[in-house]
């Protein structure tokens, strides 16, 4: 009995089957772009938190508020995280709707020429 798998099949019929969503991603280089805006995610937060931990600001920030639960560290912690975690996301948002722009320019100059 023969294994009707995508093992036996030749990798052009394989790579054909991939699901719609995927192919669209790949070709946007969406995993790329993401990988990109993880990293300016990541430096920004922490450079960010860094010029408020050490405080790299030329003024002194006065500390009259009082921080529930957590030192005012760990609260600025948390936000570089969310900053982090928000710019990665609109880095690649942004990278894959240019790669999308582009693509959609390729093709149409594709079928003028």
């Amino acid at each position: 009995m023969s294994d009707d798998t995508s093992e036996n099949r030749p990798t052009s019929e394989a790579s054909s089957e991939k699901p719609p969503m995927l192919v669209l991603l790949e070709s946007l280089e969406f995993y790329r772009n993401v990988r990109t805006g993880v990293v300016v995610g990541a430096i920004a937060a922490v450079a960010l938190y860094l010029v408020r931990t050490l405080e790299l600001l030329p003024w002194s920030l006065v500390e009259t508020r009082e921080y529930p639960l957590f030192s005012p560290d760990v609260w600025f912690l948390l936000l570089a995280f969310v900053l982090a975690a928000t710019l990665s996301l609109l880095v690649a948002i942004a990278l894959t709707v240019l790669e999308a722009v582009r693509g959609a320019r390729e093709v149409t100059d594709a079928e003028r020429g």
